[in-house]
């Protein structure tokens, strides 16, 4: 792994980054969109971390415990002797199927495995995105950070390290299993390494088990659980929004300006992850999400927005940090995102796509059937009276507008996911409406999205660029993927 490479672990409620030499470099508490507390990625300087220090001889792998979001980091010296840092947030059931524990808390166990090891801790929080200047108060229990500037936000650590040794990064030598957590909570239990062990087990568990029920797959299967146990990390706990990234500011190329903050849900991403998950055979986060639909509609004339905060937040206004110099250099470093202003017209075909999944494969009660009609309703609306119009498509193309060839075909794709649930509940007048405009949008697309001159579809009405997205035409059911247009 080079330093390109980061592990990741998280429960639902948060997550960390962890780079190949076993340092957390992105953390924010308590949950995703919280200002970070570690965000080296951001600044080597003043984003902070938490850091194990080793001597060169050192030899660093780092693996997943199979089937989990457990990171494991190995450090060996033939020298010295060899010990693992195991990295977990906690997650596991607790009751029913709906209540869970996952604190907005990190565990590292670190473990003897030979020898007496040899290392330095380097703790460095540095709360909010590295604003401000730190206090460290030590107690007999823990450690406790925060920004002079705000007393009450703060942060513990936990750990059976020496105190001492740990703040003042002396060298300690491993004689036995050690632990420590860092949490946004002050504990009211006791922590100790028996602790640390059960938490560590019934998190273990409770991947595997998630992963035992997921569908299993001939080729590709181990790539394919990885996949999906990230994107499940990404869908948060308490709401059912899905975030498109954990981070913020990493660019689209190293040194440019365009680096935003993904740490939103969109739509679009949200739904085409639900249909993955329930392809896998994970209905719980389908449902959840189909919750945060209805919850961000306040009322039946309310617009949908192309990204919601994951607490259903409407406004995420964009800012600037200039005081961090960004990942590898490349500023500016943002975060908030003005794209939730946008007009993307795809966004109501992925999103009635998963609705229609919906009806075919939950058995809801006959309000929740009833109210999901009234979101299917509600976008049918929207896109009947609007896909004529230009947007920003799906690469937010900022300040002009076009007609996306790809933003028609999804808004085909909600009229006619539409009126198959029309059917569906034998509503034979929506359902006449909904496939009558959707046959208008397929005829207007072939006039004026083909370009004879290229052989293909273009990326919009009026230029013969190429556009990837359209190779989803037919997944979605739009062309036959024996149709010339579409083979060529």
């Amino acid at each position: 792994m080079g330093n390109l490479d980061y592990g990741v672990v998280g429960n639902g409620r948060t997550a960390a980054l962890i780079s190949a030499e076993g340092n957390i470099e992105w953390l924010c508490l308590p949950d995703f969109d919280s200002p970070s507390a570690f965000g080296k990625i951001l600044d080597v300087d003043k984003g902070g971390s938490v850091d194990f220090v080793v001597s060169p001889d050192y030899s660093i792998s780092q693996q997943y415990i199979e089937h989990t979001n457990v990171l494991v980091t190995t450090f060996d010296s033939p020298k010295e002797g060899c010990f693992e840092v195991i990295d977990f947030m906690p997650r596991y059931r607790t009751g029913d199927d709906t209540d869970y524990y996952i604190p907005s808390e990190l565990y590292r166990l670190i473990k003897l495995k030979r020898g007496n090891p040899q290392f330095k801790v380097k703790y460095n929080p540095r709360m909010d995105y590295g604003k401000g200047k730190i206090i460290q108060k030590c107690g007999p229990e823990y450690v406790k950070s925060c920004l002079e500037s705000n007393l009450e936000n703060a942060i513990y650590l936990y750990s059976s390290l020496n105190f001492d040794l740990l703040l003042n990064e002396d060298v300690m030598e491993l004689t036995r299993d050690e632990f420590m957590l860092i949490s946004y909570n002050q504990k009211v239990i006791n922590v100790d390494i028996e602790r640390v062990y059960l938490e560590y087990e019934r998190t273990k568990l409770y991947w595997m088990n998630w992963s035992n029920r997921s569908k299993k797959f001939t080729l590709f299967n181990d790539y394919i659980e990885r996949s999906m146990l990230v994107l499940k990390l990404m869908s948060y706990q308490r709401t059912g929004a899905v975030l498109a990234a954990l981070t913020t500011s990493i660019p689209e190329s190293i040194g440019g300006i365009r680096n935003w903050d993904y740490r939103y849900c969109w739509l679009r991403d949200a739904s085409m992850s639900i249909e993955t998950l329930i392809r896998i055979g994970h209905s719980g986060a389908a449902k959840r999400f189909m919750k945060f639909i209805e919850n961000i509609l306040r009322s039946k004339s309310d617009r949908f927005q192309i990204m919601y905060g994951i607490q259903y937040e409407r406004d995420i206004k964009e800012l600037e940090l200039p005081h961090l110099r960004g990942y590898k250099d490349s500023r500016p470093v943002r975060i908030g995102n003005a794209a939730f202003s946008q007009q993307q017209n795809d966004v109501y075909g992925y999103l009635m796509d998963v609705i229609y999944q919906y009806y075919l494969y939950f058995k809801g009660t006959l309000d929740e059937i009833e109210d999901m009609f009234e979101v299917v309703k509600h976008i049918g609306r929207i896109v009947l009276s609007e896909w004529r119009e230009p947007d920003s498509g799906i690469w937010e193309i900022r300040n002009k507008k076009e007609h996306f060839v790809f933003s028609k075909v999804m808004c085909w794709v909600a009229l006619d996911r539409a009126a198959k649930i029309s059917e569906m509940l034998h509503k034979e007048g929506y359902f006449n409406r909904y496939k009558e405009e959707a046959q208008a949008i397929k005829d207007d697309v072939f006039a004026n999205g083909w370009k004879e001159e290229i052989h293909s579809f273009s990326q919009t009405y009026s230029n013969c660029d190429l556009d990837s997205s359209l190779l989803l035409m037919e997944k979605y059911g739009f062309i036959s993927y024996d149709d010339p247009r579409y083979k060529m």
